[in-house]
């Protein structure tokens, strides 16, 4: 059986590389060991298959080469310069690598603006498409020399599945220093197993994650990898989490299998999957439960079915869709400024006129704008 991230299978792979395995603890370069990965990556080019680096590790090198205390993160500051210097470092080493097998490396570095917003998610789309049909490597990392809290994506997890919905990528590739997902911390509970195949991401698998990143290097943990999935599912887009602790892992991943997989059901709208990827909104909406059903069903938001509208969004502005719990149920596009949903919201469409004083639009979402989550 073919496996799904062979070239064969995966004609565009993102591979995401975390700061544990390309920086050791003393903040060099694991060379010998990324040495590996890039005639891993060079034979699977050469089979045909084309591949995008998302990597880590750029506060890491910097932070040493700085010298700067708790790895570079002790301050925003700190975290910022880190980046900015450890970044040449970083560059330099991949292109280096790539080139010694005839490989170009291209470098990427994006904001979580820069996904969010449509038309610049469009550009970088474009971008990406361009080098991997020259044969180049891109290899991404998030900007963290102008990222602050409030806009960044906070781990290299959730950006390796944009960056996989941007490129058009069938499959998403997590190497990291666990080797999937478990029934429980295998760190604490003996009794653990790995789970080799998710088929659905539910409240039960949700359950199972871990929050911490288990070098204490990076930034992202199981449940960032579990978000990772729900954005590359989102896109039709297979994620996998394997273990990077070996030398060649991503030719051992193939070989082995060894891991977990999420599988997505199919492809998807790529409107569709810019909206369910995005990791901001302006705004909400809560509904009933017959309004989360009607869209279960492919329906539209209906003003009838809303009870309650929360922040300050325009029409057009991305808004999410909550059902009577407060959990997530879609997200899409407001046909509404969030003045004018407050004031029809549970109203039959035939009173909209009288309330608006103008010839109303039908809905509050769009079905076409509108993807479950």
């Amino acid at each position: 059986m073919t496996h799904p991230f062979s070239p064969g299978a995966c004609p565009r792979l993102v591979v995401k590389v975390g700061s544990a395995l390309l920086v050791d603890p003393a903040g060099d370069v694991r060379r010998e060991w990324l040495a590996s990965l890039v005639a891993d990556i060079a034979d699977a080019i050469a089979a045909g298959q084309r591949i995008v680096i998302v990597s880590s590790g750029a506060i890491a090198l910097g932070a040493r080469r700085l010298k700067l205390p708790a790895g570079g993160r002790a301050s925003l500051e700190d975290a910022q310069a880190a980046a900015a210097t450890g970044q040449i470092a970083l560059s330099g080493c991949w292109a280096e690598l790539l080139h010694g097998h005839g490989l170009t490396a291209a470098q990427m570095l994006v904001t979580l603006d820069d996904l969010e917003d449509r038309r610049r998610y469009l550009n970088a789309a474009a971008t990406l498409d361009r080098l991997l049909a020259l044969g180049v490597v891109p290899v991404v990392n998030e900007n963290d020399s102008v990222a602050t809290a409030e806009i960044r994506f906070g781990d290299n997890d959730r950006l390796a599945a944009r960056i996989g919905q941007a490129a058009g990528a069938q499959g998403v590739l997590l190497l990291s220093d666990v080797d999937g997902l478990y029934t429980a911390n295998p760190g604490t509970d003996p009794n653990a197993t790995l789970i080799p195949e998710v088929t659905r991401l539910d409240a039960r698998i949700r359950a199972m994650a871990d929050s911490g990143s288990a070098s204490g290097m990076g930034s992202g943990g199981m449940v960032s990898k579990l978000e990772a999935a729900r954005i590359a599912l989102s896109a039709g887009a297979h994620l996998a989490i394997a273990s990077g602790r070996v030398p060649h892992p991503l030719a051992r991943f193939i070989e082995s299998g060894h891991g977990t997989v999420f599988r997505a059901a199919g492809p998807a709208r790529a409107r569709k999957a810019w909206l369910a990827g995005r990791l901001t909104a302006r705004g909400r909406i809560a509904v009933d439960a017959g309004a989360v059903a009607a869209l279960g069903q492919g329906k539209s938001l209906l003003p009838a079915g809303a009870t309650a509208v929360e922040g300050r969004f325009l029409r057009g502005d991305v808004i999410d869709i909550a059902g009577p719990d407060g959990a997530l149920v879609a997200r899409g596009l407001a046909e509404y400024d969030a003045d004018d949903a407050t004031r029809i919201i549970g109203l039959r469409t035939a009173a909209l006129a009288d309330v608006l004083g103008q010839p109303p639009r039908a809905c509050l979402v769009h079905r076409d704008h509108l993807v479950l989550l």
